[in-house]
This record gives C-alpha cells, sequence and structure tokens, in this order.
C-alpha cells in the first residue's frame, strides 16, 4: 500500500542499543521512553488540530531531577508516573550509560544532552544533594539571584542556546522568574543527522497535502526511489497503518514515519496507541523493500504547557502550593513547581534532520515576598476586632 503524506507529530528519534550491554540502562531507556510518550499523548489529545512537536526523552530527563528534588508523596507520584526511582540501586549508572550511549561519537550523527539545576544562590540546600546530583547527572549545581529577574533569565537563556546550537535563543520568556522562584530544572536536547539516503533536491517539488479538516494545502515535498524498511500494521482496533525508517547515516539514530493507511482515519488512531513496546515490533517487523517515497520538508517550532499533561499521569503534589515535598532538596522553604514547559524544533529537509528540546521545571517559593503591590482589583473590609463586627467592605476594580 502506498505511504500516505502524512507526518506523524512528534516523532521519537530512536537509538539502537544493545540490550545486553546494559540490562538496567536499557530498562531505564525503554521506561523513559514511555513515560515521554505518555506525556506527549496528552499534549497531542489536548491539541488534535495543531503541529506538535515534542521530546519524549527531555521530559523524562527534568522528571529524574525533578524527582531527586522531591520527597515523600510528590517522589512517589513522580516514581510511579516514571516507573523507577532515580535513587534505587543501579539506576544513577544507567542514566549516565544511556547519555553516553546517546551522545558517542560511534554515533557519527551529533546528539548532544545537558542537564542544569539553577538554584537561589542562597537557599540552604539538603547535606548531600549536589554531590548527589553532579554524580548522577554528570552537572553540576548553578547557583543564580533569582531576586535579579532579567539578569537570572538571561543566563538561563544562554545557556539554553548554547546547549541547542542556537536553534533555542529565548526559551524563558518575560516575567517568567522573579523573587519567588528558587530552582529551575532544564534538560537540552541537540541533534544534528543526515539521511544515509539523501533526498535528491532536483526532485522536490509542489505537492498537495491534505490535513485533517478535510481542506488541502500545496506543500515542497520531496522524492526519491529506493529501498526503505517498510511494514503494514493495524491497531487494536484493526485499524491499518503504514511504517517506514529513513535511517541517518551512522546507521544507529533512524526516524520512523507511520500514518494511517485511510487518509479520513484521525492520526488520534494511532497516537494514543504508542508506546516503546510497540515501537520495537515496528524495528522487528519491518522487510527492506523497494518504495517511491514521498515527504514533506518541515520545519516545526511548539511549546507545550507540561502541567496539566503530568497532572492526568499521576503527578499532582509537586504542583499543589500545600501538598508539594522538596525536603530532599532544601529543609529551609515551602516549595512547589509553578510550570513545567517544553519547546521543540526540528527541521527536515532533503540532506537530514536537525533538531533542539529545551525543558524545564520551575520551583517557586510558597512565601510572600517582600514587597506586595496591590496593582490588580482587591476586596477591603473594615472590621472592629473585639467584636467581629463588619463596618464596611467592598471591592476596588479601578482606584
Amino acid at each position: 500500500m502506498p505511504l500516505p503524506l502524512v507526518v506523524l507529530a512528534g516523532m521519537a528519534l530512536l537509538c539502537v542499543a544493545d540490550p545486553l550491554s546494559h540490562p538496567t540502562g536499557s530498562r531505564v531507556a525503554q521506561l523513559s521512553a514511555n513515560f515521554g510518550m505518555k506525556v506527549f499523548q496528552e499534549v497531542a489529545k489536548a491539541s488534535p488540530d495543531r503541529n506538535v512537536a515534542f521530546s519524549p526523552f527531555g521530559v523524562a530527563s527534568v522528571l529524574a531531577m525533578l524527582q531527586m528534588a522531591a520527597a515523600g508523596e510528590s517522589r512517589s507520584q513522580i516514581k510511579a508516573a516514571m516507573e523507577y526511582g532515580v535513587n534505587e540501586r543501579g539506576i544513577p549508572q544507567a542514566l549516565r550509560w544511556l547519555r553516553k550511549e546517546l551522545t558517542a561519537l560511534k554515533n557519527q550523527d551529533r546528539v548532544d544532552v545537558a542537564d542544569a539545576l539553577f538554584v537561589q544562590r542562597d537557599l540552604g540546600l539538603t547535606p548531600g544533594f549536589m554531590k548527589t546530583f553532579a554524580r548522577t547527572f554528570r552537572q553540576t549545581v548553578k547557583q543564580v539571584n533569582f531576586t535579579e529577574g532579567e539578569r537570572a533569565r538571561f543566563i538561563i537563556n544562554s545557556w539554553v542556546k548554547d546547549s541547542t546550537h542556537g536553534m533555542i535563543s529565548d526559551f524563558l520568556g518575560p516575567g517568567t522568574v522573579d523573587d519567588l522562584t528558587r530552582l529551575v530544572l532544564v534538560n537540552a536536547v541537540y541533534f544534528k543527522g543526515l539521511w544515509k539516503l539523501p533526498f535528491p533536491e532536483a526532485d522536490t517539488r509542489q505537492r498537495v497535502f491534505h490535513k485533517s479538516d478535510g481542506s488541502r494545502v500545496v506543500v515542497p515535498m520531496m522524492e526519491q526511489t529506493a529501498k526503505f524498511n517498510y511494514g503494514e500494521f493495524f491497531t487494536p482496533d484493526q485499524v491499518d497503518y503504514d511504517v517506514v525508517e529513513l535511517p541517518y547515516h551512522g546507521d544507529t539514530l533512524s526516524m520512523l514515519i507511520a500514518a494511517p493507511y485511510r487518509r479520513e482515519v484521525p492520526l488520534a488512531t494511532l497516537t494514543r496507541v504508542l508506546d516503546a513496546r510497540l515501537l520495537g515490533e515496528w524495528k522487528a517487523n519491518m522487510t527492506q523493500v523497494p518504495r517511491q517515497l514521498v515527504l514533506p520538508k518541515f520545519s516545526l517550532e511548539s511549546e507545550s504547557d507540561l502541567r496539566r499533561p503530568l497532572q492526568e499521569l499521576g503527578v499532582r503534589d509537586v504542583f499543589s502550593l500545600g501538598a508539594a515535598d522538596f525536603s530532599s532538596l532544601s529543609a529551609e522553604e515551602s516549595l512547589y513547581v509553578a510550570q513545567a514547559l517544553q519547546k521543540v524544533k526540528i527541521e527536515v529537509n532533503e540532506s537530514g534532520t536537525k533538531a533542539s528540546s529545551a525543558t524545564a521545571a520551575i520551583v517557586y517559593a510558597r512565601m510572600a515576598p517582600l514587597e506586595i503591590i496591590m496593582d490588580r482589583p482587591f476586596l477591603f473590609v473594615v472590621r472592629h476586632n473585639p467584636t467581629g463586627a463588619i463596618l464596611f467592605m467592598g471591592q476596588v476594580m479601578e482606584p
């Protein structure tokens, strides 16, 4: 059956590792992929008609760091969602092994991974936290002054820009960090891969692309005839779909493209059944066959709010002012996650793929700032305290 001209949003970039080389590392890689894809499914569910580019590895990395900082029920919820604990025996070594495999020169295609924890410089950290964090993630804790909000934002954005080779240059927007910010955990991923079989630029031409609402647009599409790994599969609901693999020149990474065979079938039919096991089944059951592949050139930029998707997966307490527990990080202040977000940029053309992601969890203090500015509508009450009588009250919507 011919390959439909539909691209799966949020495609996974797969690192093919020998599962016998590090059993715990391979298990952590699969669990992290599963968790990241579950978050993607929630993001895609909330945005069924818009482009979404996503990094499952990025969100899993930030949640692993957040899990290390959390304690009590907050940590338990993250651990349950991820299905492993960062402090379990062998897990820190597995996380280091996974990053080493992803960034190894033997891949030939370039993958850079970086983690950072930016913490308020005068926040008293739990003894041993910095050492444990550095040992697990091979990164040091970076101290900044969030009371100088714009300066702190510039430092974080500069780190992200450098770590993504300029692809993501303004990660945190104005006002994202302020006096209440105590901690920002960030993961950055950069990937640049050349196709093993590049598309001839001369064969790229304008073709019709069919959108999910039935309308059509004309876009530049690449074309080549070659032998591809290809398979025909069925969802549990017996919806048939095609999968084709485009290897990068190092042969350790590839792009898998999947789409329902019939145009009228929503892509969500396929998206909601994705997990690491299914991707493994694709790889194991594809055969190399001659095909003419027609694929749109595309460049996507998307930003995802991760709060609701994570809450849907059971990670709730860390976002609650009253329930969050980050005593593993610091017992000095009560902390909670105010924002969790991800930005992704991906470019696919005749020569290959370039992609970057930045993922962050921003942790605030529950304490009130030293300065209180009533620059918004407010209530007032005039109360006689000995008796409790209310003499006057009202609301000021515009002074």
